[in-house]
């Protein structure tokens, strides 16, 4: 796809999404939602339930289709574009529920988030040879030497799946999503069904992701001791309208946002429901 000759890029921004609409039937999900993601920050997404972050975040890998508005990466224009045409713009994410293959081992599930980049004949594939070969040895010392070593999860790697407690299967997710060598990382609330140990893990490993591999993240949680902790900014959602955006000293304080959340006085250690 050719180079929007209409667009509105700006080298500070990785994603702007511009008056966004969606609807389901007669009812308003998002609505009239803009904001821009600058490359090289962690950006945070919460609302109470039912706000629409997921929904945000589905329009931005093309899950969903907006009713109106524009999605722009690297300047581009996406919003024309289908699921499979976004992984491989260096967009990858993981979900609220764990989607793994629990029959595989974890290295196998790992290895299939490279599959987008991929370009192997078919020839060479069939015979593994050449490129094939040489290219499966480059993918299995990236992830041994750097992705499971990053994310700690050497002694299960050639363990199933579906065998895992829930906070490795998160993790092995989260494996799976660098594998894709992202440059925007979408997660959906990592965190959610962990015990304190689990969540201080995964908010350290989102520290080193994003400090040492310069990979951009959105992050929506409910946790917000994890929000406030490692975020650059947060926007808050509340019934699919934006009612604030801001770095999180300022966001913990704003009477808009303290409303949404049942009169929450400091939310910076609250704990919201999934």
């Amino acid at each position: 796809m050719t180079q929007p000759t209409n667009t509105t890029r700006n080298e500070e921004y990785l994603l702007k999404v511009e008056g966004i609409f969606l609807r389901f039937g007669g009812v308003n999900v998002l609505s009239d939602v803009t904001t821009s993601v600058k490359e090289g920050e962690i950006f945070a997404i919460i609302g109470p339930n039912g706000a629409g972050k997921t929904c945000l975040l589905n329009c931005v890998n093309r899950f969903y289709h907006p009713s109106q508005g524009r999605i722009f990466f690297e300047g581009r224009d996406i919003t024309p574009l289908r699921p499979y045409q976004i992984p491989p713009l260096g967009i990858a994410r993981t979900f609220q529920n764990v989607e793994l293959f629990r029959g595989m081992t974890v290295i196998d599930n790992i290895k299939l988030g490279r599959h987008v980049h991929l370009d192997t004949g078919l020839l060479s594939a069939g015979f593994y040879f050449g490129k094939a070969r040489r290219t499966e040895l480059a993918l299995r010392k990236e992830i041994e030497e750097r992705i499971v070593d990053l994310l700690e999860i050497e002694h299960i790697r050639k363990k199933k799946v579906g065998t895992l407690p829930y906070g490795l299967q998160k993790r092995v997710e989260l494996a799976r999503a660098l594998a894709m060598q992202p440059k925007l990382l979408l997660l959906d609330e990592p965190v959610t069904g962990m015990n304190l140990e689990e969540t201080e893990d995964i908010a350290r490993f989102i520290l080193d992701i994003h400090d040492e591999w310069g990979v951009t993240v959105i992050l929506i949680e409910h946790d917000m001791g994890v929000v406030m902790d490692i975020s650059d900014r947060v926007c808050v959602l509340d019934f699919g309208v934006k009612i604030a955006e801001g770095p999180p000293r300022e966001i913990r304080h704003d009477d808009r946002v303290i409303k949404a959340y049942l009169g929450e006085k400091d939310l910076t250690y609250s704990r919201l429901g999934a």
